[in-house]
């Protein structure tokens, strides 16, 4: 096959879920039921966390952030889906594939990063509770946050800059609905030795890492829980942290079943189907997790539903007082 430079190469080909034209529209239609529904949701938390002052703690300033963090990684790859689907196109130009390649790693590492932060803020709160404030204290949160942003940008930036070196085929074919860099990976035509081994490294550090400071956490969450007495006290704590873990059994679990049905699974549907556990499934859940399972965040959701029912009155009240009544007065 004759190969051609990156720089001459207009586009890549994305495969996507189906072939199948009658598949399309219901295909469509359901991803853009999950991306708008995960957006909304997760901007309600945002907005339920910022305009209720009970909930400005690490605990919900990390959640916000988490909030924010799905809504830009489910934006990185499900509009440009749908957009191929409604269109019966599966282009993807190489600069959109070079930045959907970037932002999507940089999102995916912050996800695992922030789900670590919010681990240790449980097990600061369960373990260490009179010390809570002084250890979690808003500086500390803030600067934590961004160093993970700074670590994500720069692996992410090395990611693009060894991947815009390799050459492609022209048409060539990614069997995936994104530019997954694994995949992109295996379609080029160049040695790929050094790009495997720093994402093999990096994929290794990012993920057992943060994965040894959550099972490091919640070992001593769980060691404290067996030393409480009441029961009440137990409850109060588990509470506390339940959403979370359900929140990491979600993440971890889809991004391990991805794992290894890509060592087990021979066939690139199927890979397809379990890389939308965590590329889709995981960010839209994550607000019913939190809403339903914490009752700080039903109780906020609520009072901001009654606040926003209200300004209809507010607006009108306002009307009548201050742009009305003078002109009724000049008249």
């Amino acid at each position: 096959m004759e190969t051609e430079n990156h720089t001459k190469i207009a586009e890549f080909l994305i495969l996507g879920l189906s072939d199948d034209p009658e598949l399309q529209p219901i295909l469509f239609g359901l991803f853009l039921s999950m991306y708008l529904v995960t957006v909304l949701g997760n901007l309600l938390i945002i907005l339920t966390v910022s305009s209720d002052s009970h909930l400005h703690n690490p605990m919900y300033f990390f959640l916000s952030n988490l909030s924010f963090i799905d809504i830009c990684f489910i934006s990185t790859t499900v509009p440009k889906m749908l957009v191929n689907m409604k269109s019966q196109k599966k282009d993807i130009s190489y600069i959109e594939c070079l930045t959907q390649v970037y932002f999507f790693n940089t999102f995916g590492g912050m996800d695992n990063f922030l789900l670590t932060l919010m681990a240790y803020d449980c097990y600061v709160a369960i373990c260490h509770p009179l010390n809570y404030t002084v250890i979690m204290n808003p500086r500390l949160c803030a600067l934590l946050v961004l160093l993970c942003w700074i670590i994500m940008f720069w692996v992410s930036l090395v990611h693009v800059l060894l991947m815009n070196e390799l050459n492609f085929s022209r048409g060539t074919e990614i069997p995936h609905f994104f530019c997954e860099l694994a995949q992109v990976l295996k379609v080029a035509n160049s040695d790929t030795y050094i790009n495997n081994v720093f994402m093999y490294v990096v994929t290794s550090l990012l993920g057992v890492i943060p994965m040894t400071g959550i099972l490091m956490s919640y070992s001593q969450i769980a060691s404290s829980l067996l030393k409480m007495s009441s029961t009440v006290s137990k409850y109060k704590a588990f509470s506390t942290c339940g959403s979370h873990l359900c929140v990491v059994c979600l993440f971890y679990g889809s991004a391990i079943v991805v794992y290894f049905s890509s060592s087990v699974l021979h066939s690139n549907h199927k890979k397809m189907v379990a890389s939308l556990m965590y590329t889709v499934v995981s960010p839209m859940l994550n607000p019913f997790i939190y809403s339903l399972r914490n009752k700080d965040v039903k109780g906020a959701l609520g009072e901001f539903f009654i606040r926003v029912a209200s300004c209809p009155l507010w607006i009108k009240d306002f009307r009548t007082k201050f742009i009305l009544r003078p002109e009724r007065q000049n008249l």
